[in-house]
């Protein structure tokens, strides 16, 4: 699958740094908040069933449009995420088995573990968007010692096997979010029970999920890291842009 034109360090543009998220915030919308209106406010006598849905989902939403808006351009990722919230709510609120629930939650990373492998076989390779992007690394440096290392093919080599322990992250990432909501949601569409084994996913989902994928895109990093710096004599300081 490898492809030397589309890995080429050629595609190591530079970029204008961008404003750092603000992690808490983002686990605040995304998780504590949901998880809080689902579990808490979804009896009768406080927002209900499907209203609990709608205002719980709103904040992932909300704040995934405004990251939108904020960067001033459509990131693709962060639009599936929005679309994947959008989806969840509407198979809630039309009251449909956990199945789909399950098979919509392991779509979403499959697809861009999927996309991460195809873009090889583009000029833009994801590996450079997820791991290799010059908000990270000495793009310009480490594209001028290749150059005069001469380690080029040995370079794309290492992109291509990166991207594919990448992807492997993302496919992880769909299994565990498959079980996850499987052996979670067995309560009946349309009830309190059901909001709060949602709301219970959703808080599972950062610990569950995210801590093995995080594990494995740290491993990556690794690997991208001990490979650039053998290949251009750079040591890990040289590599990594200084703020």
């Amino acid at each position: 699958m490898q492809n030397p034109k589309s890995t080429s360090s050629d595609t190591l543009d530079t970029e204008l740094p961008e404003k750092q998220e603000n992690l808490l915030l983002n686990i605040g919308c995304n998780v504590v908040v949901p998880t809080l209106i689902l579990t808490m406010l979804s009896e009768p006598g406080y927002l209900g069933i499907k209203f609990a849905i709608v205002v719980a989902l709103a904040f992932p939403v909300i704040y995934g449009g405004h990251y939108l808006v904020n960067r001033g351009k459509v990131n693709a990722f962060s639009a599936l995420g929005i679309v994947s919230i959008g989806l969840t709510g509407g198979i809630s609120l039309m009251e449909l088995d956990a199945i789909y629930i399950a098979i919509k939650e392991a779509a979403v990373p499959a697809i861009i573990g999927l996309a991460t492998l195809i873009s090889l076989k583009t000029s833009q390779p994801l590996i450079h968007t997820f791991l290799l992007n010059d908000s990270i690394f000495e793009t310009k440096k480490i594209n001028q010692a290749l150059q005069d290392n001469g380690c080029q093919p040995a370079f794309d080599k290492l992109l291509v096997n990166a991207s594919w322990i990448l992807a492997g992250s993302f496919f992880l990432s769909s299994i565990l979010n498959y079980l996850l909501a499987v052996i979670i949601l067995t309560a009946d569409p349309g009830t309190v029970l059901w909001n709060e084994q949602l709301g219970k996913m959703t808080a599972l989902s950062y610990p569950v999920i995210a801590l093995p994928a995080t594990l494995v895109l740290l491993g990556d990093m690794f690997y991208l890291f001990r490979g650039i710096t053998k290949l251009t004599g750079m040591s890990v300081e040289d590599i990594i842009k200084q703020k």
